[in-house]
């Protein structure tokens, strides 16, 4: 299928050398450049990154996602502080930290995690922290780790609807993704939680909007709706390109159901423009 319209988004390489030279010289990934996100320009060219740690490469093989597959890299013990500094020179007030999955780890990368989020806070107690992690493989324990390390959001994918979970997103589970964003609220209700899914792999509206009924059922606050984009034809294919319209719909249905906060639109992701939603229940940010 041809791209509509809507979907002329171009990469301004351009924007992007400054914040490639920060990353460069502290030896340090963001999701935005492994992942492809077509914002990377919009980002980069603001001094905003969502950072990448536990190495590059993913145990899991998910059939929509562009990082790569195979043997995971050697933990980098030194990673957080390197973070911290990118954050003291980028002078972030709201910071995102995502992550591969790492099942070949005893508590799924937690740790290095919780860590991070420590590091950071030695810049500035202030800083507003985001974490995007895995599922963990539903270890509660580990949940708890990065609960205790208090990200001020703790975000957490659905991705699609749990029919296609077989076929795009092997090894994860639904009822699991679900169990972890509820154990986080319960653990501390301090924390927000988030979540995101992407249309356009083949879902029906009526297990979209079950999907949203089930996060608030297990208290999740924000969402993030965006259209599904394959990285390259090896990966899933696209069944439809969603209209615009489509989304606006979807947003009204998940505010109906009493998110704090709702992104949809094509080129909506879960990281992009993070602030927002902590925005719109807090305030502005602080200095």
């Amino acid at each position: 299928m041809r791209k509509p319209l809507w979907l002329n988004k171009r990469v301004d390489f351009k924007k992007t050398e400054r914040m490639n030279f920060l990353l460069n010289d502290l030896r340090l990934s963001t999701i935005c450049k492994e992942a492809k996100c077509p914002n990377i320009s919009d980002c980069f060219s603001q001094g905003v990154a969502s950072f990448l740690i536990l190495g590059r490469v993913c145990t899991r093989d998910c059939q929509f996602c562009a990082l790569r597959k195979g043997h995971a890299e050697d933990i980098d013990l030194e990673e957080g502080k390197r973070i911290a500094e990118a954050v003291r020179r980028l002078a972030l007030k709201y910071v995102v930290i995502t992550s591969v999955s790492r099942d070949d780890l005893a508590d799924g990368g937690a740790e290095v995690f919780a860590n991070t989020i420590r590091e950071i806070y030695k810049v500035n107690r202030e800083i507003l922290i985001e974490v995007l992690t895995p599922d963990f493989k539903g270890e509660e324990k580990a949940i708890e780790k990065v609960v205790r390390a208090k990200p001020k959001v703790f975000a957490h994918n659905l991705e699609t609807v749990p029919g296609l979970y077989s076929v795009v997103r092997k090894g994860a589970d639904y009822q699991r993704s679900l169990h972890l964003l509820e154990q986080v609220k319960k653990s501390n209700r301090e924390i927000y939680t988030k979540s995101g899914i992407m249309l356009g792999l083949g879902e029906k509206e009526e297990e979209v909007i079950k999907v949203f009924t089930d996060l608030r059922k297990a208290g999740c606050d924000f969402l993030s709706i965006g259209q599904y984009l394959p990285p390259s034809s090896k990966h899933f294919k696209v069944r439809e390109y969603v209209n615009p319209g489509r989304f606006l719909f979807y947003k009204r249905k998940a505010q109906e159901l009493g998110f704090l906060y709702v992104e949809s639109g094509p080129y909506v992701r879960t990281s992009y423009l993070a602030h927002r939603y902590i925005q719109s229940a807090i305030g502005e940010l602080k200095d």
